[in-house]
């Protein structure tokens, strides 16, 4: 009999080492399947190094002491980026190392599946002829695609493909922030097949070519035989891995039934011969014969007078309550149109940076002239409520106030506690960034024709002595964890 899970890894045609390794393999007390792909980042400067490390922590922690297995996936995705950052810290010609990885635990007895992800490699699901994606690509093009933005073919072709914001070892403190490791669990029912990929093969092979594939009639390795064939086919850029997992317990079919009619069974009867008790052999259905209930109305003299006069309460409590309507009606649709009149009206460019700032996955927002046409013009402040974002323009991009706005162009709320800026410049503003509590941090940021260009606010805890000092400037451009490439 075949095996239900099996791992493949290739080089690729262009790559002279691989980074990419994977785990295929069940647990030590033989109940659970892991799967797992990690793909280094780095190149020759460790991302085989951080690979492995990270391979080494997850068997280490699912084949120790069992718990929650959503909690024991996160803490050995956050002990492998410990020992990596670590590493980096130890060996100089590792600084640059990192890695992604996409990891599922599998319990078949109870048809159930568990994951955690970080970075691009993926996670699909294939039901009933049907390849589904249940991993989000942590990077820029993969937030376009998965927003609708970009078609798959777009996405991978777009130059910033191999760009991520999320990896192992980029420094984040992944511990301290509950978003970083996406987690969840799925059912994985009979039939089914998982498969866990790097993104050199779903940067070759698109989605119908890999549901092609799995749709064969063929073994676990010959589908990954193929599937990285296939990457290999067109163009094999990058390191290929492929983990396929499936459940192959039969399905459990169940026959329909007619639902049961209940029959009322005649009594024992007594034979007269002694010690003889004699039933009905076949179930007899009795019907009851039912007495239709007569009930009597009484009719009652008409009161012409009471009725008409209830009538005309009736017409002329509802004419008022219609006139009271019509008049709060009336009153709402006046506030309204005073408060729209009030409120400045968002153009479609800083409404657009607003929202993608707002349904930013992660904490690193890219900005390029494809999406954003500079100037930016504001007519209202743009509003950063995460706890860490990084804004990046890869080319120089200019923020401008309209000509009849008179606030600031950006307000750094309480909640946010690291923010950083590269590549924008500020123009025609009273006020630039306003600051609250917050750590700014700012790389060629220019600001022209600002009043003041950061005005910041400190709460301070009341009834204490307060000691220490606030510089006049205190702004830094170095050990930054920007996107990197792989």
């Amino acid at each position: 009999m075949d095996r239900n899970y099996f791992g493949l890894t290739d080089t690729g045609k262009v790559r002279d080492n691989n980074e990419d390794t994977f785990i295929a393999e069940t647990t030590t007390a033989n109940d659970l399947v892991i799967a797992c792909v990690i793909d280094g980042v780095g190149g020759y400067s460790g991302g085989e190094i951080a690979s492995g490390i990270a391979r080494q922590s997850i068997l280490q922690h699912l084949n120790s002491q069992r718990k929650d297995l959503s909690s024991l996936m996160k803490d050995a995705i956050i002990a492998a980026d410990e020992q990596i950052m670590a590493e980096k810290q130890k060996v100089k010609e590792h600084e640059n190392m990192a890695c992604v990885l996409t990891l599922a635990v599998i319990d078949l007895q109870k048809n159930l599946l568990y994951y955690a992800h970080v970075g691009d490699t993926r996670l699909y699901l294939f039901r009933d002829g049907s390849l589904i994606k249940i991993s989000k690509d942590q990077s820029f093009v993969g937030f376009m695609e998965d927003s609708g933005r970009l078609t798959e073919e777009q996405a991978m072709s777009h130059p910033k493909r191999n760009e991520i914001n999320k990896a192992l070892g980029f420094g984040a403190k992944i511990a301290a922030q509950d978003d970083y490791i996406e987690t969840g669990q799925s059912p994985f029912l009979p039939g089914d097949t998982l498969l866990l990929c790097s993104d050199g093969l779903s940067d070759m092979v698109n989605r119908q070519g890999i549901t092609d594939i799995l749709t064969k009639k063929t073994t676990l390795q010959e589908k990954a035989t193929e599937l990285i064939q296939a990457a290999n086919n067109n163009g094999g850029r990058d390191n290929i891995t492929v983990v396929l997992v499936k459940n192959d317990k039969q399905s459990l079919i169940h026959e329909a039934t007619k639902p049961v009619v209940k029959t009322e069974r005649p009594r024992p009867t007594v034979n007269h011969q002694p010690n003889i008790l004699t039933t009905a052999t076949k179930d007899v259905a009795v019907q009851k014969e039912i007495t239709p209930v007569v009930i009597p109305v009484v009719q009652k003299k008409s009161k012409g007078l009471v009725i008409l006069l209830s009538v005309l309460c009736i017409i002329f409590l509802a004419f008022s309550l219609y006139l009271l309507w019509q008049n709060n009606t009336r009153s709402n649709a006046i506030k309204q149109q005073k408060l729209a009149a009030i409120q400045p009206i968002r153009n479609q460019q800083e409404a657009k940076l607003q929202d993608t700032i707002n349904k930013l996955i992660g904490n690193t927002l890219i900005i390029s002239d494809s999406l954003f046409k500079s100037p930016i013009i504001l007519n209202e402040d743009i509003h950063f409520n995460k706890d860490t974002l990084f804004i990046i323009a890869k080319t120089p991009i200019i923020i401008r106030s309209d000509s009849a706005y008179k606030g600031a162009a950006v307000s750094i709320k309480p909640i946010s506690k690291y923010v950083f800026l590269e590549n924008i410049t500020f123009e025609n503003f009273q006020t630039a960034i306003l600051s609250q509590n917050n750590v700014l941090q700012l790389k060629n940021v220019q600001f022209n024709n600002c009043v003041n260009s950061i005005e910041a606010t400190y709460n301070l805890p009341a009834n204490k002595y307060i000691q220490g000092k606030i510089p006049a400037s205190s702004f830094k451009t170095d050990s930054l964890p920007t996107p990197a490439s792989h």
